[in-house]
């Protein structure tokens, strides 16, 4: 369909960008005029008119209602009007307000239909205005339809015709879409038009550091001085070039070091300064205790008063929900926990944590590549448990998987027969030889759980002649110990893990367990998590701008969600014989 509005561009530019415009030939129509007149005016107009000029009225007034956002009237009004019965110009105003009509109403495959009509093949011969409009509702049907390469594309060929806030909208637009591709995506397209806007995506894309990044633009630029994003930069690589210009010298590790929390807040305070010290770079921290703080106002007070340019922390997830609940905060801050899912948060606040849903989201993703469809799931009773299994649920169906059944987990005592009923375990009847069955409609179990749990599930299964079924996991049930016989009862699950616990070669793993021996073990993904927190410290602003970008850190791999959250995906791994044994990554 691209094709199609290509003329656009090159047939026509000249005529388009005159000052006088032609009036459409004999054969394409009149397109439907400005109303003078109220809705049911012209409504009543069409009534008493011959059916070529209702038909115009009847269009322009399905115009000024949804100019007004009164939807459903304009739909009322545009189902009236014969559209196989008009001139081209007409078929092409109605079928791009059906367009727009799909797209308030959420439909954008819909939207992209009613573009598809034959009649557009002369797009090109209707005045400007007409033209952009119809172009910029394709691009955002593209947009909305998830395909962002071509709605890229669409508003790269009408940027010529736009000017004024308009067009710095769209410039602004094209990047935001461009930057958000995938490095595959990036390398699908020869489109000349698109060959700037992709190349400065891969130039940035594949610099790692804000310096790095300032230089690659730089050099784009004298490579490209006539592409429109040479001319000018899009705000958010303005922003990384200001960035670069002006690194991060002083930060404030805000942290409960008393009370039931200062085991975490140490392990988090540990990691942090010794990515500090691997990292060697020239940076201030200055540590404040919450437990000891009179109010939050008064810690940004003093904070700003010491020159602090960024907070980590909180850790406590009473003070993240109350830095939620603000307009602005005076510092930028990445706090390490989370505030409630649905809680609007202010510019400035950025949340980390080892979120259990990430995980979850995570075994949705590994089981549908592994080709499994349809899942039983256990998970703890309680908040946190209902919220893993949220997270699962939602990300699995999104996938297009089914949840068969999910249960609480049930005491040790309740667990044999809690497994047989979820999984219908059934006699075969008569022979002695005959073994009971599971239901067959079900692929896997997915198992948040602790070590104790888990340890109690597989041998369930195999006592329940259900020993084949594939179990996927989060990291809850892997403790971390250098006593494998425990997961010899773990055999063939499937986990998640940071890559911390998985690589014991990892440098700064080695060097902060032999300072702090307490984090060989699972407190180690604390350690990673603090020493993630400062890799992420200096380039908040950089995933702000570019939403793609992707860290590889101790916990995860990092990446920033519409939310201002950092979402982590994890490496997998599998007990085989009383060993966990990394598996190969899935693709993106």
């Amino acid at each position: 369909m691209t094709a199609r509005f290509r003329p656009l561009i090159f047939l026509c530019i000249a005529a388009l960008l005159s000052a006088c415009a032609s009036s459409p030939s004999s054969t394409l129509g009149e397109l439907p005029r400005t109303p003078q007149a109220s809705t049911q005016q012209l409504l009543k107009d069409a009534d008493a008119s011959d059916p070529g000029k209702a038909a115009l009225l009847r269009l322009s007034a399905a115009d000024q209602s949804m100019q007004q956002d009164n939807l459903t009237q304009a739909r009322q009004i545009l189902e009236q009007v014969a559209i196989d019965q008009l001139m081209p110009a007409q078929q092409m105003f109605a079928k791009t307000l059906e367009a727009e009509l799909a797209l308030a109403a959420g439909k954008p495959e819909s939207a992209l239909q009613a573009l598809q009509h034959p009649a557009f093949e002369r797009l090109a011969e209707l005045p400007v205005e007409q033209q952009l409009r119809t172009q910029l509702a394709r691009a955002e049907a593209f947009e909305a339809n998830n395909q962002p390469l071509d709605a890229a594309r669409e508003r790269t060929f009408i940027a010529p015709l736009l000017s004024g806030e308009a067009a710095e909208q769209n410039h602004e637009t094209i990047w935001s879409l461009v930057s958000n591709l995938a490095p595959e995506q990036l390398q699908q397209t020869a489109d000349t038009d698109l060959a700037g806007w992709i190349s400065l995506a891969t130039a940035v894309k594949q610099a790692g550091t804000l310096g790095q990044q300032k230089r690659a633009i730089e050099a784009w630029q004298q490579q490209n001085p006539n592409h429109p994003a040479a001319r000018r930069l899009p705000d958010p690589l303005l922003k990384l070039k200001q960035l670069a210009d002006k690194p991060l010298s002083h930060v404030a590790l805000l942290l409960p070091m008393e009370g039931p929390l200062a085991s975490v807040a140490r392990a988090l305070r540990d990691g942090f300064l010794a990515a500090h010290l691997a990292g060697q770079q020239d940076l201030k921290i200055e540590l404040f205790d919450s437990t000891c703080l009179s109010s939050l106002d008064d810690f940004y007070r003093q904070a700003s008063a010491s020159g602090v340019e960024l907070v980590i922390g909180p850790l406590e997830k009473d003070m993240v929900r109350q830095l939620a609940d603000r307009e602005q905060l005076p510092i930028t801050t990445l706090a390490l926990n989370y505030s409630d899912a649905n809680q609007q948060v202010p510019p400035q606040l950025f949340q980390f944590g080892l979120a259990a849903e990430d995980e979850a989201r995570e075994v949705a993703r590994r089981a549908w590549a592994d080709g499994h469809r349809r899942a039983v799931a256990l998970t703890p009773r309680g908040d946190w448990g209902n919220r893993v299994f949220e997270a699962f649920r939602q990300e699995w169906q999104t996938l297009g998987g089914t949840v068969v059944a999910a249960e609480p987990l049930a005491e040790p005592i309740e667990l044999a027969n809690q497994i047989a009923d979820m999984l219908q375990i059934r006699s075969n009847g008569g022979s002695d030889e005959s073994q009971p069955s599971r239901r067959q409609d079900i692929d896997f179990l997915f198992l948040a759980a602790t070590p104790q749990q888990a340890q109690q599930v597989k041998p369930t299964l195999i006592f329940q002649y259900a020993g084949d079924l594939p179990v996927y996991a989060t990291s809850h049930l892997h403790a971390a110990t250098d006593n494998r016989t425990q997961y010899l009862d773990l055999e063939g699950i499937r986990f998640t893990e940071t890559p911390w616990l998985l690589d014991p070669q990892l440098p700064l793993r080695q060097e902060i367990e032999r300072k702090w021996p307490q984090a060989r073990g699972s407190l180690g993904r604390l350690y990673a998590m603090g020493a993630d927190a400062y890799q992420l410290a200096p380039r908040l602003n950089q995933l702000l701008a570019l939403p793609d970008t992707r860290i590889d850190g101790l916990s995860g791999t990092l990446s920033l969600t519409p939310q201002q959250r950092i979402e982590r995906r994890l490496p997998w791994a599998e007990f085989r014989d009383g060993e966990v044994q990394p598996l190969a990554d899935i693709p993106d």
